[in-house]
């Protein structure tokens, strides 16, 4: 080739791959260009971005984490009330809840000015074996001062609970004492009981109360059980009154125990959930024993579960008010910090197809939360015909009408007592103030009050002792002006709080529950449904169903 004609096309040559580079350049640019704009403008990335950006150019420095844990639960509000964001500082405490045992020292604690009270000393817990005892206050953990206010719930938890086997160095003032005691403690596991109390409540009727379902529930279930069967039980109250749910499997497995075979249990869908069955498997020991269910406004989920599947499939008697209203399914995902979110990601149905979540709108959550103070105020508590059902009609195995859309309704209904109930009363036991004066008449008396063993003994002292009487003086002094009509008036039940407390900081949660049952409307309800052998529900127009439902009307 001629070099001088290569010199003379050199320049058109080159400015040939300009034009073409150029529109190369121009196609890869848009085409680039137009899948970023796509990717900065999908909701996660601009959400991404504008952290980026925050973090990058915002006039001041800014705590990104903080700023998360600031947007995640409103992101999780806006779809429902039971999606929720939990930071990883308190997922462990979360977690503790439903597990059968955490890690800790074995006290159960109440704070009174600025300083740990030592209120129950955890049975042959790390305490106990370390010789802290109830009515101890803590003053010091591990060398470092502890009053004051520094001095939280959550600041207690944190230097208290820790890993298994680790010791913690605790200084306490004992009552009567002036002097610091030091006790070195080494945390071990402390078990969470879900099942609180199990006593026959008569010759032939036990009794069990359920406080949540957590991953231990079914094998405390068959434990109680096996103790009532020591003392020949031949009826049976799950009491589920304040259980707010838990584990589902917990009470699919509780379900199963008392039906029979091939029976549905519940069912959950969702949107990325295809259908799931739970059914009974027939080797459930208890499929015939007469069986009522307690429930009340405060029993949710995994206790509605259990209540739905005894009502729909006509296994068992449900006596109360109705039931919270949660049918929504959580699954959890953590996230590499520690932080999980629960996510709603299917509902549940009982047997009949119901489902009893009740109605919320999504991203305003304040009708929702404040759905039990307007059952109140609308008399629901005291009336069954104030109940207004928002889903439709359905049917139980036999035909019963039962509804959905918001709880589960007992087959009998009994009302909150209001014959004794005053607005002294509810300012006393409101303002927190019936707690302190059991706690402060507790640890002034413990050496009197440790000479009875059991509830029976304690509560006849008590009434001896004219609690409400000292009561009322404490509250005055502390800004609740007496009214002796009100007091009088309200007499039975000042007694009885102010009396369950005490029996409760001295004896256990069992003495607490077995006290309070004494009286306890519902409980006699049952016994009496017992009685007349109706337990078992009847198809409608049978003699026995036209009774109960007059009843119901009462």
């Amino acid at each position: 080739m001629n070099i001088n004609k290569s010199n003379r096309f050199m320049p058109l040559l080159m400015a040939l791959c300009v034009v073409v580079g150029i529109l190369i350049g121009t196609f890869y640019a848009n085409h680039f260009s137009g899948n970023r704009l796509n990717i900065i403008n999908s909701g996660s990335n601009r959400l991404s971005n504008l952290l980026h950006i925050v973090d990058d150019q915002y006039v001041d420095k800014v705590n990104i984490d903080s700023l998360v844990d600031m947007a995640i639960p409103q992101i999780l509000a806006d779809l429902d009330p039971h999606s929720v964001y939990i930071p990883a500082k308190d997922a462990q405490a979360v977690t503790d809840d439903l597990k059968g045992s955490f890690s800790g020292v074995g006290i159960e604690f109440t704070i009174r000015k600025d300083t740990i009270h030592v209120q129950n000393v955890v049975k042959n817990g790390p305490a106990q074996r370390a010789g802290i005892l109830a009515g101890d206050k803590i003053v010091s953990v591990d060398g470092k001062t502890f009053v004051g206010k520094v001095v939280t719930q959550d600041e207690a938890m944190r230097r208290l609970k820790g890993p298994k086997d680790t010791k913690v160095k605790i200084g306490v003032v004992r009552y009567g004492q002036k002097a610091v005691k030091y006790f070195t403690v080494t945390r071990g596991d402390i078990p969470q009981r879900s099942i609180t109390a199990t006593y026959m409540l008569d010759k032939s009727t036990g009794y069990i109360k359920i406080k949540n379902f957590g991953e231990t529930t079914y094998p405390e279930l068959l434990i109680a059980l096996a103790q009532l069967s020591q003392e020949r039980f031949s009826n049976l109250v799950i009491d589920l009154r304040d259980n707010g749910g838990g584990y589902m499997n917990s009470a699919v497995q509780m379900a199963n125990e008392f039906l029979p075979k091939n029976k549905l249990i519940v069912y959950m869908q969702g949107r990325k959930s295809p259908r799931q069955d739970f059914r009974s498997d027939g080797h459930g020991s208890y499929q015939k024993i007469p069986l009522i269910v307690l429930i009340n406004e405060a029993s949710a989920s995994a206790s509605e579960i259990f209540a739905g599947a005894m009502q729909d499939n006509d296994r068992a008697t449900i006596i109360g008010r109705r039931s919270f209203g949660k049918g929504l399914v959580q699954q959890q995902i953590g996230f590499p910090d520690g932080s999980m979110i629960r996510l709603t990601i299917a509902r549940y149905y009982t047997p009949s197809g119901r489902c009893i979540q009740k109605p919320f709108k999504p991203g305003d959550n304040q009708d929702y939360d404040n759905d039990l103070l307007t059952r109140y105020q609308h008399g629901e508590f005291f009336s069954q015909d104030s109940i207004k059902h928002t889903g439709p009609a359905y049917h139980t195995s036999i035909g019963r009408i039962i509804y959905g859309g918001g709880g589960i309704t007992p087959d009998i209904f009994v009302a909150e007592d209001t014959l004794s109930m005053t607005s002294y009363y509810k300012q006393a036991a409101m303002s927190g103030l019936i707690l302190q004066y059991a706690f402060n008449y507790t640890d002034n008396n413990r050496q009197k009050l440790n000479t009875y063993s059991s509830m029976m003994e304690m509560s006849k002292y008590l009434v001896s002792q004219n609690t409400v009487e000292q009561f009322a003086a404490f509250a005055d002094k502390n800004g609740l002006k007496r009214r002796n009509l009100m007091i009088r008036k309200s007499h039975k039940l000042l007694e009885r709080f102010i009396n369950s407390r005490i029996i409760y900081n001295m004896l256990d949660e069992q003495a607490w529950t077995e006290y309070i049952n004494q009286d306890d409307p519902t409980i006699a309800t049952a016994l009496r449904v017992f009685e007349k052998n109706e337990a078992f529900p009847k198809k409608p127009g049978t003699k026995t169903s036209a009774k109960l439902q007059k009843k119901h009307k009462k």
